[in-house]
Order: structure tokens, then sequence, then C-alpha cells
């Protein structure tokens, strides 16, 4: 089945189905050996080591299930009409923050981690709000590409390109007062970032984000949409991130940047992507924990 028929199949399908066959492909993955349980238990071990082995392997289940329901139901919450996806979403904590901020006309960015599901996040606020997000081209797959860029565009949002150009629009945005996006808790590649503690562990951190607040001291929350039981929808969150992600100290105002999205992803650690390769790229000497 081509890329195209399998994400129209996936965007008819009712959220409950999707839920349910998340559940079932990301308990194989848990209960098979394979790549993405290897690495979701070397993050564990290297994150969390306080846990017990049975808590580890309860939120390593939980995390690929959460995994698996994200990538399948992503088709359908990007088919939603504004109506539609509004009543997909029950509770929404701290959209006070984000009011109050924009209030002072100097721009938000949202650092929309990896947990749960965030796409919701962008949906929710580009049909709300004027808002413009970074984003990385899918090159190995043209069909997914465009499929993205039209559901991550389909109520208004700016997609920019991670180089230069889009740096100079997220600029733009905010001095607009703009809502913008960005991922935080990706490898901004070496030499581009600073090392940074997260978890405990010198982590390649963006300093793209807090040089953004910075220019214009612009309000930064994280942001994420819990994935509430059975297909029932999500709970959106939006958190205020520490002052000192205003400092000028470009690792200090990382580790602020990454204590939050610890502190974040500590409340529901079943819903984060502990699959992905955080720790890939370590300072010189170092040595990587997935080899």
């Amino acid at each position: 089945m081509s890329t195209k028929r399998l994400l129209s199949l996936l965007s008819i399908l009712p959220l409950p189905i999707t839920s349910l066959l998340g559940y079932l492909i990301g308990l194989l993955l848990w209960i098979i050996p394979n790549k993405r349980r290897r690495i979701t238990y070397i993050n564990l071990n290297y994150c969390l080591p306080e846990l017990s082995s049975t808590q580890k392997h309860s939120i390593a289940r939980k995390s690929l299930i959460n995994e698996c329901q994200t990538l399948l139901e992503i088709p359908y919450i990007m088919n939603l009409s504004a109506p539609q996806l509004l009543s997909r979403i029950h509770g929404i904590i701290g959209i006070e923050y984000l009011q109050e901020a924009l209030k002072k006309d100097k721009g938000v960015i949202l650092a929309a981690l990896h947990l749960g599901n965030w796409e919701v996040i962008g949906l929710y606020c580009s049909q709300l709000f004027t808002m413009t997000s970074l984003y990385r081209p899918q090159h190995r797959s043209p069909e997914l590409d465009a499929f993205i860029r039209q559901g991550r565009q389909r109520f208004g949002a700016h997609l920019v390109p991670t180089d230069i150009s889009g740096v100079k629009a997220l600029h733009k945005a905010l001095e607009n007062n703009h809502l913008t996006g960005i991922l935080p808790d990706q490898n901004p590649g070496r030499g581009t970032g600073v090392f940074a503690p997260f978890f405990n562990h010198p982590a390649n951190t963006m300093v793209l984000l807090p040089k953004l607040a910075q220019r214009n001291h612009s309000t930064v929350l994280y942001s994420y949409a819990e994935r509430l039981r059975w297909g029932r929808g999500f709970r959106l969150h939006f958190i205020p991130v520490n002052d000192g992600i205003y400092s000028k100290d470009k690792l200090q105002s990382a580790s602020v940047l990454n204590k939050g999205l610890e502190e974040c992803i500590r409340k529901k650690p079943g819903q984060y992507w502990w699959s992905y390769k955080r720790f890939n790229v370590v300072p010189e000497g170092d040595k990587s924990p997935y080899l």
C-alpha cells in the first residue's frame, strides 16, 4: 500500500479505533526485541536510574504504545475541521498564561515537546492565533512531507525551514506579537548547540529558542497535548518557563530550558518519546550510550 493510500485510510478511522490499533502495535514493540524498544530502555536506564525495573518496564510499555498511537492518529487529527478538533479537547490547563503573554505585545514562543500528541498543540493554536513554526522537511518521503505540510498549515499556520531564513521569519513573527512554535527536545546537530544537563547527563541543546526569547523578551511556554485514555481525546497544557531562559549565558539558559522539559516529562513519563536518541551527540571524549 502506498504512503498516500495508507494516510487516507488512517484519516477516516475513528479515534478510538486508531487508539486501539496503536495500543496493539505498541504492545508488540514492547514484547518483541527491536530497535525502538532497545533505545527506549537505554534512555530510561540512563535518565531515570532511581526507578525500579518494574517502573521502567511500565513506562517503556506505555511510551511505545503512546508513540504508535500518535503516529497512527495524526492523519485523523489533521483531517478534522476546527469544530471537530475542539470537540476532541477536554480541558486546557494554563491557557491564561498564553492569553496574558499575548497582551504584552512581545510575541510568544511555544516550546512544544514530544509528549502526548504534539501535532494537536499546533493545530489548536493555529486556528486561534497567527502562528509560525519551524519545520524540517521529510526528504525521504515527498508524499509524507506534502501531507504534513498541508495538515499543519490547514488552519493558517506558516511553516518555515530550519535555516537562516526560517530564523528571520521567527524573529519577525515575534516582533509582530505572533505565536511561534519550536520542538525543543531534539538534537540540533553538533556545533549548533551547547551541552546542558538533561536528566543529569550532558545533552546537545538548542540555543536558538533562548536567543529568540532574549531578543524581544518574548514569553516562553512549554506546551503539550496529554492523551486521554481509550481515544477520548486530549487535555492541553501551557506552562511558563523560568526567567532564567533570558540569561545571556548560553549554558545557563539552555540548562533552564532542559530543567523545565524534565519537569513536564516527569508528570507523564509514559507519554514521552523515549525511543529517540537524545544523547547520540556527546561531548568530546565521551561515549554514546547507544553503542
